[in-house]
C-alpha cells in the first residue's frame, strides 16, 4: 500500500474544482482549478474517456447538463471536446493532461475515475490507462480513486507507485437505481480494501456513521468524504472524516 500524501489531510478538497457557474467557473474547468489553487485548497476532479481514448476532466457521461449539447462525452474526440464550451464559462472540456499542467503540483489532486463498465464490473482498462498516461512524469501530489474496485485494482497493477483508494457509499437503492441489489450490498460492505491496496476511502458524507467506516478508521486508514455543502455539514462530517470534499461555500 502506498500511503496517501499528507497534503491531502490538510482538510479541504474543492469538489470538481472551486466551481461557481455564475462567476464563470464551471465544474471541472481550468477556471475552477485556478480558483482552488488561488484559495490554496486541494482539488477533486473526475475523468471520462473521449472517443479517441483521451482522459478528459468531466463528470457526466452525457454532455447536456454541463454543455447544453446532446450526446455522450464518449461520442467526441478530445479535439472536438475542446471546442465545446462548458456552460457558464468560456473554455471547452479540458483533458486531464491540461488540468495537470494547470495545477502543476501547487495543490494535491484527487482523481476519480468514473465507472466505464456500467455495473461496477471488470470491464475496465482503457480509461485507467489513459489516466496513467496523463500522469506520466507528473511531480505533484496525486491520488486515484473509483467507485469500481476493478478500476482501482487495474491501476494498482499498472502503477503500483501511485496512492489509490476507493470512493464509497451506502449504495442505497434510490441513489443507485441501475445497480443490481447484490452489487449494491456487496459494495456497501467495502470488502476490497486489501485486494486493491487502498490507502484511504472517500465516503458519502451523510453516511459516515456506517459501522464499516468506523472499522476502517480504526485500522488507521484516512477517511475522506463527499460532498459537503455547508460549514455545518462540515462540522458534523469532521467528527469522523480527516478531510472533506466541499462545494458551495468557502471553508
Amino acid at each position: 500500500m502506498i500511503p496517501l500524501p499528507a497534503s491531502f489531510l490538510k482538510g479541504h478538497l474543492a469538489h470538481r474544482g472551486l466551481h461557481d457557474r455564475e462567476k464563470g467557473r464551471p465544474e471541472n474547468s481550468l477556471a475552477a482549478f485556478r480558483a482552488a489553487i488561488e484559495l490554496g485548497v486541494g482539488i477533486e476532479l473526475d475523468v471520462q474517456r473521449s472517443a479517441d481514448g483521451v482522459a478528459m476532466a468531466f463528470h457526466d457521461y452525457k454532455l447536456e447538463r454541463l454543455t447544453g449539447r446532446a450526446g455522450q462525452i464518449a461520442d467526441l474526440d478530445a479535439a472536438a471536446l475542446a471546442e465545446v464550451p462548458l456552460l457558464g464559462g468560456d473554455e471547452g472540456v479540458p483533458t486531464l493532461a491540461q488540468a495537470l499542467a494547470e495545477i502543476a503540483g501547487r495543490v494535491p489532486v484527487l482523481i476519480e475515475v468514473k465507472d466505464q463498465d456500467g455495473a461496477m464490473g471488470p470491464n475496465v482498462g482503457p480509461l485507467e490507462d489513459a489516466v496513467l498516461a496523463a500522469l506520466d512524469g507528473y511531480e505533484g501530489d496525486v491520488a486515484l480513486m473509483s467507485f469500481n474496485p476493478h478500476s482501482v485494482a487495474h491501476m494498482a497493477t499498472k502503477a503500483p507507485h501511485l496512492p489509490r483508494g476507493l470512493t464509497t457509499s451506502a449504495f442505497d437503492a434510490e441513489d443507485w437505481p441501475d445497480l443490481p441489489a447484490e452489487t449494491r450490498e456487496r459494495l456497501a460492505r467495502i470488502p476490497d480494501l486489501d485486494r486493491v491496496g487502498a490507502a484511504f476511502i472517500s465516503h458519502q458524507g451523510d453516511a459516515l456513521t456506517m459501522p464499516r467506516v468506523a472499522e476502517i478508521k480504526a485500522q488507521g486508514l484516512p477517511i475522506l468524504c463527499w460532498t459537503i455543502r455547508s460549514k455545518e455539514q462540515e462540522r458534523i462530517a469532521r467528527t469522523v472524516a480527516d478531510a472533506v470534499t466541499f462545494e458551495g461555500y468557502l471553508p
